[in-house]
């Protein structure tokens, strides 16, 4: 018989809670749109309650209206941006007024549709949920238990397709497929985006030879990218982030304030390029993406003998990378068969019109902003092509998978080095790179002693707080276990304010040093290694949630790069921590249950080492893709660590480090006792 969750009493009220804050939010504007993080936050507790139908119920209500709202604001974005235009050339006043009027139209329209925008601005961490389709990977879970498995199939193919390196949901899919009444078209992505969609059937058409379905298909595929792309500059349209800014200290007069937004806002829709041509599954653009549907249209239209069609399309290309070889040849097939030239789409030259201006103004702020953008981020060189033939030549090879920015090496193998002295007397090496299967990897014992591992899991027992560190995350990596931490500098606050030993605090402080020469030592590293982040973090095993689980604590990744399995590649750029060279993790205890940290080969699969975690054990090892690693499923009990990331490069160094040195400095500089700093008297230094 199937158990049943229920949730605990802090859970039942916390659900309460959500119940009376969605009711309170509607009780103005009953016929609004209910806001989707309330609707994704009671699906969430109704999981952990076992309340699966109301999982669906809410789930699928809050994808609803993250959809509404995002249509909403593009609609009223779209309208009031035609009814209060630019002004032709640059004149200030005239162009500030426009900003504000549109901001006004803007508020007042998606008011009118939704209510108070307060109502609906959710957290980064709630956005970032629903861009990494988490709400699928519940959806799929709850239609599982009610016995629905043609929509836990398209649940976890949608929830796959953004997240590849999930093994666990790739298992499920597998028997998904074994399934009775589980049937092919069951598997569909809910959340595919049509041009991207209509782009992939038309390239099933053109490879299969049907030149006249692609061409109609690869049309289509441009209209909606089009339409994709002025959706996407709508949404930039909307309050922006100025990131390192002080709010309590903006003094900037309205033209600075205009001025800076503007520029955000074109940063944002720079990143349009990228976000239009990404995949997926896929962790950077397709290359050439745009360019490529008038390169396959080109060929296209000459196999079905519209040679006028394949002529413009081949100028349209051309308007991209201007003598690029093989296109030009094609070209002058063309020209010589039809007698005459002809001209590239308007609607294209007007786009790269836009962009120019756009990639000027972007110039101008690079200024003050230190940023370089080139023409050459929006569009790489073209693939290699077929050259067997006079007539105009084919593409092939666009699924290659080429990231527009730059691949970079994590280390360099001539220049790796380990052995080096372990600094401390009482630390022990237990195995090197070889005996880890890999490179730049170590694993040492008896880093620090059991007192000092029993110290610091009490006072990581009054410092950690849920998902601190993490902007608050509950569960940031899995919904099966209880995610607390805290860092150093945190840690030294409540030693001021007596909630902590002092001694505790300066502990924490003192060992992660110890961790760093350690590792700085080892890999005989020629230059300083600083600190990039520092993290005492507990994960818990939640009761009641381990029952055929298999998923990870923490899921396969690199540290400084993007991991994707699927290409066998880790790609060196944002949103990853690029600066990070090298990690170290100090572990607490090992009277739980499960919890191994492994270190596995790129395809997230194959685990080459395994780490059972203890008192006083440590594993360091460099940061890049040639460690791709994560953390076994915590089955029973509480797993304590102190995490730790390093970078070489000084401009890195992590704020709360050095504020946290200022601290100590100020306990061991005797002339700030001085200064009345309130510590509390009967903490023991």
């Amino acid at each position: 018989m199937e158990s049943r969750l229920f949730p605990s009493a802090a859970a039942a009220a916390a659900s309460v809670l959500v119940q009376v804050l969605l009711a309170a939010s509607l009780s103005t504007s009953a016929g609004f749109l209910q806001p989707f993080d309330l609707l994704y936050d009671s699906a969430v507790h109704a999981f952990y309650g076992g309340d699966y139908g109301a999982v669906v119920r809410y789930m699928e209500a809050a994808l609803g209206s993250y959809r509404e709202v995002r249509s909403t604001r593009v609609r009223c974005r779209l309208r009031c941006q035609d009814k209060h235009q630019f002004p032709d050339g640059f004149s200030e006043l005239p162009f500030f007024d426009a900003v504000l009027r549109r901001a006004a139209c803007s508020n007042a329209c998606i008011e009118e549709k939704l209510g108070p925008q307060s109502v609906h601005k959710v957290s980064d961490d709630v956005l970032q949920d629903f861009h990494r389709r988490i709400p699928y990977n519940y959806l799929q879970l709850a239609y599982q238990k009610l016995k629905q498995p043609d929509k836990a199939a398209a649940a976890a193919h949608t929830y796959f397709q953004a997240n590849p390196e999930h093994v666990e949901m790739g298992q499920n899919l597998e028997q998904y497929k074994d399934l009775q009444g589980v049937k092919e078209e069951h598997f569909v992505d809910r959340e595919a985006r049509p041009h991207q969609r209509t782009f992939t059937a038309a390239v099933r058409r053109y490879e299969r030879g049907d030149y006249h379905g692609a061409v109609a298909l690869f049309e289509e595929a441009l209209e909606e990218y089009f339409k994709a792309d002025v959706e996407c500059r709508a949404l930039c349209q909307s309050p922006q982030r100025f990131e390192g800014y002080d709010f309590l200290r903006y003094r900037y007069s309205l033209h600075e304030v205009v001025s800076d937004h503007f520029t955000q806002m074109l940063h944002c829709e720079h990143e349009c390029v990228r976000d239009l041509a990404t995949r997926p599954g896929r962790l950077s653009p397709m290359e050439n993406y745009l360019p490529l549907h008038y390169d396959y249209l080109q060929f296209a239209y000459y196999q079905v003998g519209r040679l006028e069609e394949a002529l413009e399309c081949a100028l349209t290309y051309l308007l991209f990378h201007e003598g690029e070889e093989f296109v030009t040849e094609n070209l002058e097939y063309y020209r010589e068969e039809l007698g005459h030239d002809g001209k590239p789409r308007e609607e294209v030259a007007w786009y790269l019109r836009r962009h120019k201006q756009e990639l000027e103004l972007l110039l101008i702020g690079s200024k003050t902003m230190g940023a370089e953008f080139t023409e050459g981020n929006y569009w790489s060189a073209s693939g290699g092509r077929d050259d067997s033939t006079r007539i105009p030549s084919s593409t092939d090879g666009w699924m290659d998978y080429v990231p527009i920015s730059e691949k970079k090496k994590v280390v360099d193998s001539a220049q790796l080095k380990e052995g080096g002295p372990l600094v401390y007397d009482s630390v022990q090496l237990v195995q090197n790179s070889a005996a880890l299967n890999g490179t730049q990897r170590v694993l040492l014992d008896h880093v620090i002693s059991e007192q000092e591992c029993l110290d610091l899991s009490h006072l990581a027992h009054a410092v950690t707080m849920a998902g601190d560190g993490y902007r608050g995350r509950m569960s940031p990596h899995t919904p099966n276990e209880k995610f607390e931490g805290a860092t150093v500098l945190k840690t030294l606050q409540y030693g001021y304010e007596g909630r902590v030993p002092m001694r505790s605090a300066r502990l924490f402080y003192d060992i992660s040093e110890r961790a760093r020469r350690i590792v700085e030592s080892y890999f005989v590293l020629n230059s300083t290694l600083h600190f990039s982040y520092t993290h005492l973090v507990c994960r818990t095993a939640i009761t009641g949630q381990q029952d055929h689980r298999n998923d990870l604590s923490h899921p396969i990744h690199a540290d400084n790069c993007l991991l994707d399995p699927e290409a066998n590649e880790c790609w060196k750029e944002p949103p990853a921590y690029t600066y990070r060279d090298y990690s170290a993790l100090l572990y607490l205890n090992g009277d739980f249950e499960g919890g191994e940290f492994i270190f596995t080969e790129m395809d997230a699969k194959t685990v080459t080492a395994s780490v059972k975690p203890r008192c006083g054990r440590m594993v360091g090892f460099s940061s890049g893709g040639e460690n791709p690693h994560g953390v076994k499923a915590v089955t029973n009990g509480q797993r304590c660590a102190v995490a730790l990331w390093f970078t070489l490069d000084p401009l890195f160094r992590e704020l709360e480090r050095l504020q946290a040195d200022e601290v100590i400095q100020a306990l061991e500089t005797q002339s700030v006792w001085g200064q009345g700093l309130s510590i509390n008297p009967k903490d023991e230094l």
